[in-house]
């Protein structure tokens, strides 16, 4: 196959981010605090997604260092409000309090270490809300019909029962007001389909069933305990006799606890050449989580997703206003 086809059957691929980001293109570009972007990576990511004109930036770090990298890399970021602070730990600081003075409406990581950047948001003065902090990776996996939502794999370790409803109910709100549509089909994820004493992921499931038919989660469609197979494939499901309208149709997967989720997340990227773009929920504003081992497009994807839902949440309080 040529260079050039395969370029067009890659593009066939993962046309979901595609239509993701042409979606974003189309509302205002939402006012976005990066955090520390110090690297040719991340101030690249920052560089396409203010091109694409899905952010408006402001960079918050060492000011000379973030010049002398876009000069290197020959970034042209003239136009961009520099907010300079000294290093990783004082950068993420003053962008929170730049989100409390309304200076932003997202944050974005830079090329700080992630656990920096969350001891700000979550500190007692930082950005946290009522609801549990969660992340979603919002994936694009060509074999697979619908985008995929991967819930958590980044931040909640070993998520009891209410944080799992938060987790949920975090992914739910962000499926149905980025506008990739209404009532997403909600998996949760065990080693088995049927529920045992012995695993106790499957009576969680169950549970959180049972709290989505009480009304404690709202705007999804619920099943587990769920293993992978039967979640994702029709086939799979019909075979164990599993009689679902989630079962061979998830569109959200909530996996047992971070490093089931960071594994299966990992296996879609690198087996099943997915992307993934990587959000942060639950905090006063939509926080854009990116690796350094993302590609150039995971991160605008990342922008796409956060800066649909901080639209979403910019309309939904001038309507409550």
């Amino acid at each position: 196959m040529s260079v050039q086809a395969a370029s067009v059957t890659e593009g066939r691929l993962h046309s979901k981010y595609d239509r993701l980001i042409a979606a974003a293109k189309a509302i205002p570009p939402a006012t976005t605090i990066v955090v520390h972007p110090c690297d040719e990576s991340s101030l690249r990511g920052v560089v396409e997604a203010e091109g694409a004109g899905l952010i408006k930036p402001t960079l918050v770090g060492p000011a000379a260092k973030i010049r002398d990298v876009a000069a290197k890399h020959g970034f042209d970021i003239g136009s961009y409000e520099i907010v300079d602070a000294p290093h990783s730990e004082a950068a993420a600081a003053r962008a929170v309090e730049l989100i409390h003075e309304a200076k932003g409406e997202m944050l974005m990581k830079g090329s700080l270490h992630t656990d920096e950047l969350m001891r700000s948001v979550t500190a007692k003065t930082g950005l946290r809300t009522e609801r549990r902090i969660s992340h979603v990776f919002v994936m694009d996996v060509p074999a697979y019909a619908d985008t995929i939502f991967v819930t958590d794999a980044a931040i909640n370790i070993f998520p009891d029962l209410d944080c799992k409803r938060d987790i949920i109910q975090n992914a739910v709100d962000l499926f149905t007001q980025a506008g990739f549509g209404t009532l997403p089909k909600v998996a949760i994820l065990s080693a088995v389909e049927t529920v045992t004493a012995k695993i106790p992921s499957t009576i969680e499931a169950a549970a959180l069933c049972k709290m989505a038919d009480r009304g404690q989660i709202t705007g999804g469609l619920l099943d587990g305990p769920l293993a992978f197979d039967n979640a994702v494939d029709v086939e799979a499901a019909r075979i164990k006799g599993i009689k679902s309208e989630v079962a061979g149709r998830a569109q959200i997967l909530v996996v047992p606890d971070l490093e089931s989720g960071n594994m299966l997340a990992k296996n879609l990227a690198y087996f099943a050449k997915a992307d993934g773009a990587g959000i942060v929920l639950g905090a006063r504003v939509p926080i854009v989580l990116t690796s350094r081992a993302d590609s150039l497009r995971a991160r605008v994807a990342s922008c796409a997703v956060a800066a649909l839902y901080a639209d979403a949440r910019r309309r939904a309080a001038a309507v409550s206003a």
